[in-house]
């Protein structure tokens, strides 16, 4: 069974409690003066050392009380100091250097009172004093190494979240610039041409004769061109979808296209990326169905999980699986997306008939992912 990261730091820190206190009740034993009272004592100061995260001044107190308590009756060894060096150094990690600075005196004029000799005392104390300054120094040492760590994850994260807007902005001036290049050049070309095949169209039949079939086409394929330009020039010149695919169904509605919307599991926000490739794939996948599914029923279905999001748009229309289509920019931007984004996507005729595309998409992606 995994073990969360809280559970295995509680673990880790009582395990560390239970072996000071061994450490010293070992010591203790060594002592033929020592009571039952100073093993409460010792367990007591020892323990108290596992809710160090949650309560660090709280177990000082108590640690440095009890201990001191027990070398004053009991006369131990410098060993005994273990749980309070211990508490001190958690102390000064968090920032409370003083209150650990008063327990470290407390416990060494507490110390002070023991000892059989002036020099053994004056030996003893001198030793622990060492060990208490390097409790304190460790304890401020590692708490300015994690603000340190804190500082520089900070940077790396504002350096990266700088290159991200940058990127953006990058690309948008390109979309900008590529779309003002095609309304220059392609837009002014394609309405020529369409305007010369509407003449050409309009004099034939004022003249009566036969208008070619090929000038016809010439003159459809124009106004088509014209739409499309239109609608990728807008594209390009609109950095985040402007609406929903509940809406994007309703406009598909309005435009005389039969769509039904389902949706299934917890419907929640998603991140901008997972959002903006949503609405692009309901987007594309229903201008699909309008130009090559014919008079059709389309379904567009998005299923919320905890990880992901399915969107699946099916029609009924004209595709055939012993005629796939040749997957054109709309399906290829589709694949792009999804597959930036680490979903999957899968696109093609029914066997049944009608044409499919289901994409999933994880969620909690992260907004540099597209």
């Amino acid at each position: 069974m995994q073990l969360d990261q809280a559970t295995r730091r509680q673990l880790a820190d009582t395990a560390l409690a239970v072996v000071i206190g061994a450490l010293v009740v070992t010591a203790a034993s060594f002592h033929d003066s020592t009571t039952p009272v100073d093993y409460a004592l010792i367990t007591l100061g020892s323990l108290t050392l596992a809710a160090y995260r949650t309560a660090p001044r709280a177990v000082l107190a108590i640690t440095t009380t009890t201990t001191t308590a027990y070398v004053v009756h009991a006369h131990p060894g410098p060993v005994s100091a273990l749980p309070v060096l211990a508490a001190v150094h958690t102390a000064a990690r968090v920032g409370h250097r003083a209150v650990a600075a008063s327990a470290s005196a407390v416990f060494l004029a507490g110390y002070m009172a023991t000892g059989p000799t002036k020099q053994e005392i004056v030996e003893r104390a001198l030793l622990l004093a060492g060990w208490f300054l390097c409790a304190l120094v460790t304890g401020l040492a590692d708490r300015n190494w994690q603000a340190y760590l804190r500082q520089t994850e900070q940077r790396a994260l504002e350096a990266e979240r700088t290159r991200e807007e940058a990127a953006l902005r990058r690309a948008g001036e390109e979309r900008l610039r590529i779309a003002r290049e095609l309304h220059d050049s392609l837009t002014h070309s394609i309405s020529i041409v369409k305007l010369q095949a509407g003449v050409a169209v309009h004099l034939a039949r004022k003249r009566g004769e036969e208008v070619p079939p090929a000038l016809l086409a010439i003159q459809e394929a124009g106004g088509e061109a014209m739409r499309e330009l239109r609608a990728t020039l807008e594209v390009l010149r609109t950095d985040e979808p402007t609406g929903t695919p509940a809406l994007l169904v309703e406009r598909a509605r309005a435009a005389g296209l039969a769509v039904d919307l389902r949706v299934s599991g917890e419907e929640r926000a998603l991140t901008a990326t997972v959002d903006r490739a949503a609405y692009r794939i309901v987007q594309e996948a229903l201008t699909n169905a309008a130009r090559h599914a014919g008079p059709a029923k389309v379904t567009v279905e998005l299923d919320y999980t905890p990880g992901e999001l399915t969107i699946r748009v099916d029609d009924d229309g004209v595709a055939q699986p012993s005629r796939p289509p040749t997957p054109g920019i709309g399906l290829t931007g589709m694949r792009e997306r999804v597959t930036a984004l680490g979903g999957t996507l899968n696109a093609g005729p029914r066997a049944e008939g009608g044409f499919s595309v289901r994409a999933e998409l994880p969620l909690g992606i992260p907004e540099n992912a597209v």
